[in-house]
């Protein structure tokens, strides 16, 4: 009798538990208001699969050999970002001018020069003191031993463009009056690459102080379809990683924009937390999600051309392209401009 009276009271705890979880989930749900639909719906239209298109053309080129960190076509590349963002007028993160974060070689180990994450700036209105990160890394591999260019048009080109395609719509609506209440700072981090080094030196020494930062929206090929959704014909798709790890609102805000706006399949197959390729831990956001910051990775899955000279720019769907960063800059609208930062209930 003391047994069943046992499992009974234990039943009746865990339904109790159960109850009071989905509970929380329909308040965190329900009290997600999308922030000016149609301010999100006119800015998103200015990002365009021809602009993305005519910038990756010129990143993912011969002209920056493969943009391997600490090398010749590193630092054409970087230059080619901040010269991207001096044509926009969209300034810098630093008050002395300067758009580049320096990192020094004895940072990045042997074998590596200096290399420099370039950081552009949108001021917030009422709450600029807070930062929501947007980041991409733009560097690459470099040349090979018989002279090929490792082109990276997917890995990292993809996340490059659409992080200037966003900064220029988020400066249109500033130029018309909708600035962002929170701040928008752009991060184009190098030496991904070889160990996520352009991110963790920005996390040991960032520009804003960290407790101030709200999240970080991280994007890492967004350009291609991956073998199994090839195989399957899927392709309005798109891995999100990380986005309920450290908070709740921060999954169900990127799932209304989504519903609301641009209606991909979102996947979370890789946000498992067994899940064997460890994605979580294997590009940038990962040095923001260490220091209990809301993070969500965008990542299209591996494809024929992962880490070879053939990821080249006629093989991005632009389209699609185009749809992903649209569902980001949504959701980036979303967290720049709601009443109360993103909340963090996990870590």
């Amino acid at each position: 009798m003391k047994s069943l009276l046992y499992i009974s009271a234990f039943l009746l705890v865990g339904a109790c538990a159960t109850q009071s979880h989905k509970e929380k989930i329909a308040a965190i749900k329900s009290s997600i208001k999308v922030v000016d639909p149609e301010l999100i719906d006119e800015y998103s239209s200015t990002i365009t699969s021809d602009e993305l298109k005519s910038h990756m053309y010129v990143f993912a080129s011969d002209e920056f050999q493969g943009r391997a960190s600490g090398t010749t076509g590193q630092k054409l590349a970087a230059n080619f970002i901040m010269n991207y963002y001096q044509t926009q007028k969209i300034g810098p993160a630093y008050s002395n001018g300067n758009y580049f974060q320096a990192i020094p070689a004895s940072y990045l180990g042997s074998g590596f020069n200096d290399s420099e994450n370039v950081l552009a700036f949108i001021e917030g209105t009422d709450k600029a003191n807070e930062i929501l990160v947007l980041s991409a890394h733009y560097d690459h591999e470099g040349i090979d031993k018989d002279g090929n260019v490792y082109y990276g048009a997917d890995d990292n080109g993809s996340g490059t463009v659409a992080l200037f395609e966003m900064a220029q719509a988020f400066q249109a609506a500033k130029d018309n009056g909708h600035g962002p209440r929170r701040s928008i700072l752009f991060l184009h981090t190098t030496a991904e690459e070889i160990g996520l080094q352009g991110s963790r030196f920005y996390t040991e020494n960032p520009a804003f102080p960290l407790n101030n930062t709200i999240a970080n929206l991280n994007i890492d090929m967004i350009g291609r379809i991956d073998r199994p959704n090839e195989s399957s014909e899927i392709s309005e798709y798109i891995y999100l990683i990380g986005s309920d790890r450290i908070s709740t609102e921060l999954h169900f805000i990127s799932e209304a924009i989504n519903e609301q706006f641009i209606d991909l399949q979102l996947n979370y197959k890789f946000n498992d937390t067994e899940d064997r390729n460890r994605y979580f831990y294997r590009s940038d956001h990962y040095n923001f999600a260490r220091h209990d910051i809301p993070v969500i990775f965008y990542f299209n899955g591996v494809h024929e051309d992962y880490s070879k000279i053939t990821d080249t720019p006629d093989k991005i769907n632009y389209d699609l392209l185009t749809k992903r960063t649209r569902l980001i800059f949504g959701t980036a609208w979303q967290l720049a401009n709601q009443e109360t930062r993103v909340k963090v209930d996990k870590s």
